[in-house]
């Protein structure tokens, strides 16, 4: 009985995700170097809380752009370590550069989120660029962003940044993101149906043209909004306005997160609300994984390596290294998929004791209230 579940779930999911991944790996468009025939004024504007590591690199890439028609904003959120000072030392006296000192977090907002309302508030821009302190330009990527913004006629460009991993727990860990962008969610139907449900958005690197940021209500119409970037995509859907995604091909990079305490407590911070904020719905998904790929391996192991587990595991090896020959990833990172699923699974215990403990997630020192369960 247990072997025909498994052989179902495994072997269905291996089918419909397979037939998805090649179709988005045929399809999903990279954001290649391409040279803009307008040149809006743009607003880079990046939201910052005890960035001081990494804002310096970011500021000098960004200043150093082939592009040169922007203002970058950096916005530094009550940061207790030296971010702002070490944006403006970085740019060395750019006048494109303003740091911001961030107001108090009113109630009923999360912090990214009332950091980026600031942030759009005091932009200029024709196009606003939401960007985080971690992502790396290549000094070509703005250029080329607009380039592709302007040939799509976007009212929001997203790009599914390159991810840096190094330790192990990011390995493992952080490129399932992209293996859920490329095997779960059909690119086609992402840009061309107007179902919410096919709307997904990486808030590292969010091009907006202004009257579509204000039309969808900016940042304060998802300001309790865990997972921003999302909904902010389904409200460009709902208004009827064109959401585009790309892959960030190298000219745009980041690594999110350093280690195995920071992987989880990032992952863990957007696991509830990226499934509905509903518990049932996490936990009959962390099952449904399970059985779809760490079963076919045990299965394998205590059949002596019979043919159909065999077969199995090897579809979810060829699925996992798919996605991650498309994204830059390794490739041999996808014989250990079935322990990027139990990471996955204590990262979903860490966000519903959060929940259960809490009434909502930590991050950067503040409690994120979500709904109670």
């Amino acid at each position: 009985m247990l072997e025909t579940l498994v052989t179902l779930i495994s072997g269905g999911a291996l089918f419909i995700f397979g037939i998805t991944a090649i179709s988005n790996v045929l399809l999903f468009p990279r954001l290649r170097r391409l040279r803009p025939t307008e040149s809006p004024f743009v607003s880079v504007l990046i939201p910052a809380r005890n960035e001081s590591v990494v804002i310096g690199e970011t500021v000098r890439c960004l200043l150093a752009q082939s592009y040169t028609n922007f203002e970058l904003i950096v916005l530094d959120d009550n940061s207790t370590d030296g971010t702002a000072s070490a944006a403006c030392a970085a740019a060395q006296g750019d006048s494109r550069l303003r740091v911001l000192s961030g107001a108090p977090l009113p109630e009923g907002w999360s912090g990214k989120n009332w950091a980026c309302h600031q942030l759009s508030r005091a932009a200029r821009g024709e196009w606003l660029l939401f960007t985080d302190a971690d992502v790396r330009w290549q000094s070509e990527a703005l250029e080329s962003l607009v380039a592709h913004m302007a040939r799509t006629r976007a009212d929001l460009l997203t790009v599914w940044s390159t991810q840096v991993t190094q330790t192990w727990a990011e390995r493992l860990v952080v490129p399932l993101m992209t293996f859920a962008i490329l095997a779960y969610l059909p690119i086609i139907m992402v840009h061309y149906s107007r179902w919410m449900i096919f709307a997904a958005a990486n808030g590292q690197v969010m091009l907006f043209r202004h009257a579509a940021y204000h039309k969808i209500g900016g940042h304060a119409a998802v300001r309790n909004k865990v997972v921003e970037d999302v909904t902010l995509a389904r409200r460009v859907k709902a208004a009827g306005l064109r959401l585009r995604m790309f892959d960030g091909n190298g000219l745009i990079s980041c690594r999110m997160y350093q280690g195995w305490s920071a992987v989880r407590d990032g992952f863990a911070k957007n696991i509830l609300a990226g499934h509905g904020d509903s518990v049932p719905f996490l936990l009959i998904s962390t099952v449904l994984h399970w059985l779809a790929y760490v079963a076919p391996f045990v299965w394998l192991l205590l059949s002596g390596l019979a043919l159909l587990p065999l077969s199995l595991c090897a579809g979810v090896i060829v699925l996992r290294m798919l996605t991650a020959a498309a994204s830059r990833q390794r490739l041999l990172d996808a014989f250990l998929m079935p322990l990027s699923v139990v990471l996955m699974t204590r990262i979903a215990a860490q966000a519903l004791y959060w929940r259960l403990r809490y009434g909502g997630v930590q991050w950067k020192g503040r409690m994120l209230r979500t709904k109670e369960v």
